[in-house]
């Protein structure tokens, strides 16, 4: 390999996301445009926007949920690479949904699972511990240090259907670590959490910033961008209207035009609010 070669592989390794020209079709209705956007591995990013701007399409784009209209120009590229086994690919980053309900939590039918078996059965992709499903002891000892990376280790023995919402977005955040992943992807994490439930997740989330775990979090409230993330992405109608420091990007003029309302921010020590 030649050194520009070599180095052009070392540049694409050192980023999780390259998208060049991307457009996302949902339907009939393309709903991201021109998307251009690079992240860094390790970088601490959020997506900020109104509801319905496409900042959760462009989550499903980056975990390969949804593909981009195929055009001359257009590119992604993962970890470097522009073509991946979605199952090799899910080892390399965690993603934390949207909401406590769907396929990634047992439902009432399944009442008898424990946090640890929830967590574990994130290698699988699974709701909960099927018989079919062959559990390694590399795989429980990963779910412990998963639950404790998050200081949850007591909801290892509490069964799933009588956690609190709080405590249910803990075991998500940990079904995501158990890969060790290098980026975790957060989509809205603080929906349906109640004020405590909202701090103790902003808390541990800057815990695992702190320990050096990439996050890309997508929100459309001020309270939930932690003091390490340093880069914020403004979306609106399914483009990028703004990307640089947050000492640039959130302030009232630009989240008034963000938000098409009169916005105004505070500073709590090292927290960002607004009204």
């Amino acid at each position: 390999m030649t050194e520009s070669r070599m180095q052009a592989a070392a540049h694409h390794e050192e980023h999780f996301l390259e998208l060049a020209h991307v457009n996302v079709a949902r339907g009939d209705r393309v709903v991201l445009h021109d998307i251009n956007l690079s992240i860094r591995t390790g970088e601490h990013v959020a997506i900020l926007g109104p509801n319905g701007c496409g900042k959760s399409t462009l989550i499903f784009t980056m975990t390969c949920q949804i593909y981009p209209i195929v055009q001359p120009g257009m590119q992604v590229r993962i970890f470097g690479r522009e073509r991946w086994d979605l199952t090799q690919l899910r080892r390399h980053f965690g993603i934390v949904a949207a909401g406590l309900t769907g396929t990634e939590l047992p439902g009432e039918r399944t009442a008898v699972t424990t946090g640890l078996d929830a967590v574990i059965a994130g290698f699988f992709s699974a709701s909960t511990l099927w018989p079919n499903l062959h559990v390694t002891g590399e795989m429980r000892e990963r779910a412990v240090e998963a639950l404790e990376r998050i200081e949850a280790a007591y909801l290892a023995t509490q069964l799933v259907g009588e956690m609190s919402a709080g405590e249910k977005r803990r075991i998500l955040i940990a079904r995501a670590l158990v890969h060790r992943p290098r980026q975790l992807l957060l989509d809205e994490p603080s929906n349906a959490l109640d004020l405590a439930a909202q701090r103790e997740l902003r808390e541990t989330l800057r815990r695992l910033a702190q320990e050096g775990t990439g996050l890309v979090l997508v929100t459309h409230h001020l309270g939930d961008i932690l003091p390490e993330i340093e880069r914020v992405i403004l979306m609106r109608g399914g483009r990028i209207v703004g990307d640089g420091p947050r000492t640039e990007m959130l302030t009232a003029p630009k989240l008034s035009e963000l938000f098409n309302t009169p916005v105004c921010v505070g500073r709590d020590e090292e927290w960002l609010h607004s009204w």
